[in-house]
C-alpha cells in the first residue's frame, strides 16, 4: 500500500458525496478515493464528470472484489451496514460504517463478532462527535475524576427540526422495515454514544415515547428516557424532531463538580474545593443565606472554568477518515472502534422496548424479544421484508 488509502464509497447520497468532496478538497490527506458506488447506475455520469478516472459500480460486491479500493465506508441505511461490514471484512477490506451501526443488536453482534476474527484489519464506526475537541476535553476531566464520581446526568437535544417534507422525500424514511426508527435511529445515535462514551454504560432505561406524535410517520420523533446506573445514579434523555426553534443541553453532575455543555460549543465547568458531602457536613443555614446573598466569596467552594473549542465545519467527520487511515497505514489508535457501535444500538433498542412494553427494560433485555417487537411493526407497514 503506498502512504495514501483507497477508500470505495458505498451510497453517493449526501454523505457519501460530502465525504468524496471532502478527500478531493485535501482535507484527508492520507486517503484517495478508490472507487463510488451506487445502486442507482444513474448517478454515474454526474460523477464521473465530478471524478475524473474514478471507477463507478452500482454493485458493492463487485467494487470489493476489483482491487480498486483498501477500504470502505458504508453511507447507505442503516439495515445494511452489518452485512456491508461483514462482506467488506471478509475479503480483507478495511471497514469504516456509518453510524448507527446496525438497527438491533442481534446483527450487530455478528458484525462485530466477525470483525474480531480480524484483528489484522481495520474496523471503525463515523461517530464523528467524538473528534469534536470539546468532548474529547470533557471526558478526560469527567475520566481524570476532575469532578468526582458521576451522580446524575441529563441531555436534552431537541434541535434535530425536520420538517413533514424530509419524511416524505424517500419511501423508506422514517418506517419500521426501511430505517428502522425514527429520531433515537437517525438524528440522535451521537448523542447516545456520547452519553455512555463519557458517563458510562447504564444498566436499565424506562421510557415514555411518541411514534408519529407531531409527524405523519409510524416511528418516534419524541423521546423521553430515564436510565439506572446502579447505586443511585440516574440519567435522562430527552429528544425529538419536532421543536423549531430547539435544544441541545447537557449536564453531568459529580460530587464534587459539574459539567454544562450548551449547544455542543461551550461547557462550564465547576469544580467544588471538596466533596459536596464534606461541604453539607460542615455548613449550616446561616452559611447558606450568607452563600446566596454574596456575603461569603463562591471562589472558597468552588472555581469555575468555561471551555470553548473552534471547529470548522467538515472537521470532524474528515478527522475521522484522517484517523481511520492513519491506524490503517500506521497502528494509530482509532478515536472510534467499530466494536462501540453496539453501546448506541443496544440503548436505543432498549428505549424502544421499554416503550412498547410499558415496563423498566435492562441493557440485557431479551434479543429474540425486541426482534420479535420490531417485526411485527414491520408486518404491519406492509412494505418491507421482515428481519432475521
Amino acid at each position: 500500500m503506498s502512504n495514501k488509502v483507497r477508500l470505495g464509497i458505498i451510497g453517493l447520497g449526501q454523505q457519501g458525496g460530502m465525504y468524496a468532496k471532502f478527500i478531493t478538497d485535501g482535507l484527508v490527506p492520507n486517503m484517495e478515493i478508490g472507487a463510488l458506488c451506487d445502486h442507482d447506475a444513474g448517478k454515474k455520469d454526474r460523477f464521473a464528470a465530478e471524478y475524473p478516472g474514478v471507477p463507478f459500480y452500482d454493485d458493492y460486491i463487485a467494487m470489493l472484489e476489483s482491487g480498486d479500493v483498501d477500504a470502505v465506508v458504508t453511507c447507505v441505511p442503516h439495515f445494511l451496514h452489518p452485512e456491508m461490514g461483514i462482506e467488506t471484512l471478509k475479503r480483507n477490506i478495511h471497514a469504516l460504517v456509518e453510524k448507527p451501526a446496525g438497527v438491533y443488536t442481534k446483527q450487530v453482534k455478528e458484525l462485530n463478532e466477525f470483525a474480531a476474527s480480524k484483528p489484522e484489519l481495520s474496523f471503525a464506526i463515523m461517530f464523528n462527535q467524538r473528534n469534536n475537541p470539546l468532548y474529547q476535553r470533557l471526558k478526560e476531566i469527567v475520566d481524570n475524576g476532575e469532578i468526582g464520581r458521576i451522580r446524575r446526568s441529563n441531555w436534552i437535544i431537541t434541535n434535530w427540526w425536520r420538517p413533514q417534507g424530509y419524511y416524505n422525500s424517500s419511501e423508506w424514511r422514517a418506517t419500521w422495515g426501511g430505517e428502522g426508527g425514527g429520531v433515537l435511529v437517525n438524528q440522535a445515535p451521537h448523542q447516545l454514544d456520547l452519553w455512555q462514551w463519557i458517563c458510562g454504560v447504564p444498566k436499565s432505561v424506562y421510557s415514555k415515547v411518541a411514534f408519529g406524535f407531531r409527524r405523519d410517520i409510524a416511528v418516534e420523533d419524541e423521546v423521553t428516557a430515564v436510565v439506572d446506573y446502579g447505586d443511585g445514579v440516574t440519567g435522562v434523555f430527552v429528544t425529538a424532531t419536532h421543536d423549531l426553534t430547539g435544544t441541545d443541553r447537557f449536564e453531568i453532575l459529580g460530587d464534587q463538580g459539574k459539567i454544562v455543555v450548551e449547544n455542543s460549543k461551550t461547557a462550564t465547568v465547576t469544580r467544588l474545593k471538596k466533596p459536596e458531602r464534606e461541604l453539607s457536613e460542615g455548613m449550616d443555614m446561616g452559611d447558606v443565606m450568607k452563600l446566596f446573598t454574596g456575603q461569603l466569596n463562591p471562589e472558597d467552594y468552588y472555581t469555575t472554568e468555561v471551555i470553548e473549542f473552534e471547529s470548522a465545519w467538515g472537521a470532524q467527520h474528515s478527522g475521522v477518515l484522517e484517523n481511520f487511515a492513519a491506524n490503517i497505514l500506521d497502528g494509530t489508535p482509532l478515536l472510534a472502534p467499530g466494536s462501540d457501535g453496539i453501546n448506541g444500538v443496544r440503548l436505543a433498542n432498549a428505549i424502544h422496548l421499554s416503550a412498547w412494553t410499558g415496563k423498566e427494560v435492562g441493557l440485557d433485555f431479551d434479543e429474540d424479544e425486541f426482534l420479535a417487537e420490531l417485526n411485527k411493526r414491520i408486518s404491519e407497514e406492509g412494505k418491507f421484508p421482515e428481519r432475521v
